[in-house]
């Protein structure tokens, strides 16, 4: 009985997916000296369609996105193709990107909402914002050649 509660326990441990918040203020603070002009074309593998396969798209240069925790407390979480971010509007409205393909432009978000079409982008207006959340969403996507 012991072991099977220790299995389950170290099972939910390496599959819950921590969700962290960020302002939508600190959020535009952060990406103020970002631009989409600074987007870099990455390759990352796509375990999805063929395991030898790679997709390419732009991706913004935030290194570090701030964020806290359900608690309150900073967390530094590191950008990487498999960091999802969930945006929520005034009207409560839940809208789903890939960070690392997120710019902020004229007061508009954009970012990519798929990896296996990239080009499939969504735009929607900051002001509108109310509720940001990452998640890393355990994905086993990875940068190419970085």
């Amino acid at each position: 009985m012991k072991l099977k509660l220790t299995g389950i326990v170290i099972l939910l441990t390496l599959f819950s997916c921590k969700t962290y918040t960020i302002t939508p203020e600190s959020f535009k603070s952060q990406f103020a000296n970002s631009s989409p002009k600074k987007t870099k074309e990455v390759e990352i593998n796509n375990p999805v369609i063929l395991p030898y396969s790679t997709t390419k798209y732009l991706s913004n240069d935030i290194k570090y996105l701030n964020v806290k925790d359900k608690n309150g407390n900073l967390f530094f979480m590191p950008n990487s193709p498999s960091l999802e971010m969930r945006v929520t509007d005034k009207k409560g409205k839940k809208f789903h990107f890939y960070f690392d393909t997120v710019t902020l432009e004229n007061d508009t978000l954009k970012g990519g909402r798929s990896r296996i079409m990239p080009s499939i982008t969504r735009g929607i207006p900051f002001s509108d914002i109310v509720k940001i959340e990452v998640q890393e969403g355990g994905k086993n996507y990875q940068y190419q050649n970085q």
